[in-house]
């Protein structure tokens, strides 16, 4: 049994999410915000909001114990990517690709016994 979550068309780009979503990847649940709320990455505050959705949906959606739940899935795949232009000198002009990010991350209750 699994509870998932996603976060979509998030502002910033796969690379420094993938960053965060490895520091936290199988880590119980409150060793995971723990470590969310303690680094100093953009990332982190829309992953600690993803964290808790998470929680709430095996709480509710799958009656599954909150204490006893662990990240077994956490990946970041690209969003569309906004393309923008820049004025640059001698009329030419420099393209800016701004990334979003997809986000899904699953979690699941830890095998008793």
């Amino acid at each position: 049994m699994e509870a998932k979550a996603h976060l979509k068309y998030v502002r910033i780009s796969p690379r420094k999410v993938k960053i965060v979503l490895d520091l936290i990847r199988g880590k119980d649940t409150n060793t995971a915000m723990a470590i969310l709320k303690n680094t100093n990455k953009i990332a982190c505050e829309h992953l600690i909001k993803l964290l808790k959705s998470a929680v709430a949906n095996a709480e509710h959606n799958f009656n599954m114990d909150a204490s006893n739940l662990y990240v077994s899935e956490c990946f970041v795949c690209p969003g569309p990517t906004l393309k923008r232009i820049q004025p640059r000198a001698q009329g030419r002009a420099f393209h800016i690709l701004k990334r979003t990010s997809h986000v899904t991350l699953v979690v699941k209750e830890k095998e008793v016994g």
